[in-house]
């Protein structure tokens, strides 16, 4: 594969593809770009919704739409052309890259910050009454679902989450918020593997449980692998009352890095350098859960994505100036805060750990502070 010359002849042009948190850094920085030459285009829907309150919307803490971002008007406000719509196809030979109505943009760099989609092993997500954790807007589907189960029956529906991660965990207190604010019983239960949870420390991981059982929800092992009207299908052949699935069964790269054609980890992510390109070329850059960085893997968290934000804009000029790129060094301990869905949060900092009403107001104040910086354009 043909690499970019040390400088790159302008006008050049930068396509930015999805508008995770990094490229919303680039995107209110764009006059950086702008300076330099650069013709700056972003193929990504009309609105962004944001992960860190999609589950207080999906609580009912939060109205529908706290959570998203305008991105048109971010981008007209910055002077970035937008695409309304989804790349399909990526090719790095030819430095094109394909969206789904067709069209073809020409590209001089690449970057791609366009999250994960949810592992499906069983083929589940496309069957009705199935909820994947992934796209983000599938949980306000759930809300409107429970929602209307509640008015038409007086009761939450039988809700399956599959899943033994955290996201799992968070979805479940969520809905029984959501149930708890309608004034129905949660009829819950978390369906995951046997292995001990190790995304928090153990003590942790037992108050979590303790709290979400006093509240409803039901926990078992197992691994859901199929699903029939009324019924979620377990492994051993046994069968659960099941008007509801919910999948948080574990994250995969997003189709269109994993079938670039360019180097993935085993997940589907696209293997990059600490300087966020990939390893193949140094023309295509990716940043968030679509991607990993070799030798300093991380799991997909928007803190990864938010930290690199400053780097991937400086190694953009850079890379059209013909400039020394910087390395990205994700931290080796970062805050994580789940949203319980009844006031109180669970904040998890290496092994230290905090559950209650504090956490929550800490996580609110630093999502609502995020959006706002882009909000205010």
């Amino acid at each position: 594969m043909t690499l970019p010359p040390d400088r790159v002849p302008v006008p050049a042009t930068i396509v930015l593809v999805g508008a995770g948190h990094a490229h919303l850094h680039v995107l209110t920085h764009a006059d950086t770009l702008h300076r330099v030459g650069v013709r700056l285009v972003m193929v990504a829907p009309a609105r962004f919704d944001y992960s860190g309150l999609a589950t207080g919307v999906l609580s009912g803490a939060l109205p529908p739409g706290e959570n998203s971002l305008d991105i048109s008007h971010l981008a007209a406000a910055h002077r970035v052309e937008h695409h309304v719509g989804e790349a399909r196809e990526i090719d790095a030979s030819l430095r094109i890259v394909r969206l789904a109505d067709g069209a073809e943009i020409a590209f001089d760099f690449l970057s791609l910050n366009i999250g994960s989609a949810v592992a499906d092993p069983a083929g589940l997500a496309a069957l009705p009454r199935v909820f994947p954790v992934k796209p983000l807007s599938k949980l306000v589907d759930l809300r409107r679902e429970v929602e209307r189960s509640a008015a038409e029956t007086g009761c939450c529906p039988e809700i399956v989450v599959a899943g033994n991660g955290p996201s799992a965990y968070e979805i479940s207190a969520a809905i029984a918020g959501l149930c708890e604010r309608l004034a129905v019983p949660p009829r819950i239960v978390v369906v995951g593997s046997a292995k001990q949870a190790d995304w928090a420390p153990r003590a942790a991981h037992r108050a979590l449980v303790r709290r979400l059982t006093a509240r409803g929800v039901r926990f078992r092992h197992g691994v859901i692998t199929a699903r029939r009207a009324g019924v979620c299908v377990v492994e051993t052949g046994e069968e659960l009352q099941c008007d509801v699935l919910v999948l948080a069964t574990g994250l995969r790269g997003a189709a269109l890095a994993a079938e670039s054609g360019l180097p993935v980890d085993e997940q589907g992510r696209l293997r990059v350098t600490n300087a966020l390109h990939s390893i193949a070329s140094k023309a295509v850059f990716a940043v968030g859960d679509c991607s990993v960085i070799v030798g300093d893997e991380r799991p997909a968290l928007g803190v990864f994505g938010v930290r690199a934000g400053p780097v991937l804009l400086h190694n953009l000029s850079a890379a059209i100036q013909g400039n020394a790129l910087s390395a990205y060094r994700p931290q080796s301990r970062w805050l994580s805060i789940l949203d319980l869905g009844d006031g109180a949060g669970l904040a998890l900092w290496g092994r230290v750990w905090w559950l209650g009403r504090a956490p929550l107001w800490l996580k609110r104040w630093l999502d609502r502070k995020f959006l706002g910086l882009h909000r205010e354009t």
